[in-house]
């Protein structure tokens, strides 16, 4: 008996008047599994901490990290704005030890669903999180010659995979001996790149959204092109059949 293949399903879709310019996370991104956390299923992670970009766009979830000393005036200030769950920074790089302990339990506290450490983070370091936290430890990878057994032994809960354009290779790798590990990656500028991603084994991806300053640039271009319009209508109408 040949069952009938079933109709993709209609998806209802609201988006307003003021807020049908947000940014859209690209829809390829469903294709990853995703990760269940707390219940919630996270696909698609946006890597920002601009407060404008957080309110204005439909990711599943923010990745707070940033290239300067994780402060928990940050974090807050992130977490006041955003409507989904926010993987807070917390160091690992410049930021070391026990500051990365103290900084982790506050974000606790304040609600992150997780922690993002840097890749020279030490297992002992991982170790302690994990004696500290409830929520998930989530460590960076940036290449192929990361321990990873030694980093899931010390008590990492989600590898996120950061290797530029060998992020698909550093996760065929790691699937290899790992196949069950969460892993978040960096999907790239394009939904080729992403999905080249996601077949090589990333289960969520994190989209680099464009900046405030790239926005406004559209829309300026806009207004001024509103601006210089009436200019043009000022010019002298060619009438038909004049000079002939």
């Amino acid at each position: 008996m040949n069952v009938p293949a079933k109709a993709p399903k209609k998806v209802p879709q609201y988006d307003g008047t003021l807020r049908s310019h947000m940014i859209k996370i690209p829809t390829c991104i469903s294709e990853c599994s995703g990760i269940r956390f707390f219940g919630r299923r996270i696909k698609s992670l946006a890597f920002t901490t601009d407060v404008a970009i957080i309110r204005n766009i439909n990711a599943d979830a923010i990745i707070a990290v940033y290239p300067f000393t994780p402060q928990p005036a940050i974090t807050r200030a992130v977490m006041s704005v955003a409507d989904m769950p926010v993987f807070a920074g917390v160091g690992g790089g410049v930021t070391r030890g026990q500051r990365v302990v103290g900084l982790a339990v506050d974000a606790e506290n304040e609600g992150a669903f997780g922690v993002v450490v840097n890749a020279p983070t030490s297992n002992e370091v991982i170790a302690q999180l994990k004696a500290r936290l409830d929520i998930p430890v989530v460590v960076t990878v940036v290449s192929t010659h990361t321990d990873i057994a030694g980093r899931l032994a010390a008590g990492t809960d989600v590898l996120n995979v950061s290797g530029a354009a060998r992020t698909p290779e550093i996760i065929r790798a790691i699937r290899k001996d790992f196949p069950d590990v969460p892993i978040i990656a960096t999907g790239g500028p394009t939904e080729e790149t992403i999905l080249e991603t996601i077949r090589a084994g990333a289960n969520a991806i994190t989209y680099t959204p464009p900046t405030s300053g790239d926005l406004f640039a559209i829309s300026m271009s806009k207004y001024r092109k509103t601006e210089e319009a009436p200019e043009a209508s000022l010019e002298a109408p060619e009438h038909p059949g004049a000079g002939g």
